[in-house]
């Protein structure tokens, strides 16, 4: 009994840990905490080996204390041990018979019914008590419900129905305001977080400085520093055309298909910073002055 108690306190302090790391992390739906946060696995793992580190020690001081006991009181404690384990193997064994109420095969003569068809006999078993109480309950729902929604007139189906959907709009245009990978030319707006804009750098110097330079400075495509756009400049702008690619033939192509939302947005971001920037060799102006439009 010890050795599945110690199993199962192991178990039930790791489940807790897991559960309050899946709690405490917010991660998109259907996503689990410690695949999206791989740290938080560390720290599951700990407190797994820790819970068994502390099941060893305490049996290891158990069994020395047991030692250490005169033999008199040794068979004292592990008649008391049995005890408690003939206990418990009692109740398991009384369960199933608490559950149905069944009758012995041996007293089955004391229930029969005088009906026989061809040597099949019916019996008298009463019906478990777990099927007549869940019968009481229904039967207490019944006429709560009736009483609520057919008597009191509370919310219909149809009513209830609109409130859920009304909710669901409301909880799906929260997510898609924050949702990385949800961004649209409507919803984009410029990252001003360092780690944003570094990782939209890193990006860029990976993919971008064959066409436009590291400075921004352009060769085979346009200058990023000025103020001159061929598509139209701001993070709408840009982040479509990194999206869709730009001019057909032009060279710029749709990196859609290479990069999440949330990382174009990086990148959108980051080619903004390098607008008013001196690069060491210029391309001269393409597109025409982009200013950006005054919003009410």
């Amino acid at each position: 009994m010890r050795n599945l108690a110690s199993i199962l306190r192991i178990i039930a302090l790791t489940a807790i840990a897991w559960g309050g790391v899946e709690l405490l992390f917010e991660t998109d739906p259907g996503q689990l905490a410690i695949i999206e946060f791989p740290k938080t696995l560390i720290f599951v793992g700990v407190i797994l080996l820790v819970s068994i580190a502390i099941e060893v020690s305490v049996a290891a001081l158990r069994f020395t204390l047991f030692r250490s006991l005169s033999v008199e009181k040794q068979e004292k404690f592990l008649a008391s041990e049995n005890k408690l384990a003939n206990q418990l193997k009692a109740i398991f064994e009384r369960l199933p018979k608490l559950l149905t109420k069944s009758r012995p095969i041996e007293e089955e003569g004391d229930i029969a019914l005088d009906h026989n068809y061809d040597g099949i006999r019916e019996l008298d078993n009463k019906l478990p008590p777990w099927w007549i109480y869940s019968f009481y309950a229904s039967i207490v729902f019944a006429v709560i419900y009736l009483a609520r929604f057919h008597v009191f007139n509370d919310y219909t189906q149809i009513e209830e129905y609109k409130a859920e959907v009304a909710q669901a709009e409301i909880d799906i245009a929260r997510y898609k305001e924050t949702a990385k990978d949800l961004i649209t030319y409507e919803t984009v707006t410029v990252l001003e977080e360092s780690s944003d804009l570094e990782a939209g750098k890193k990006i860029y110097d990976n993919n971008c400085v064959a066409c436009h330079k590291a400075d921004g400075g352009g060769g085979i495509g346009p200058n990023l520093t000025d103020e001159h756009w061929i598509l139209g400049g701001g993070i709408k702008n840009v982040y479509k055309t990194l999206v869709e690619g730009g001019r057909p033939g032009k060279g710029m192509v749709a990196w859609k298909n290479d990069f999440s939302p949330y990382e174009l947005q990086q990148v959108a971001s980051y080619v903004l910073t390098l607008q008013g920037t001196t690069p060491a060799d210029p391309k001269a102006p393409e597109g025409e002055v982009w200013v950006e439009e005054e919003t009410e």
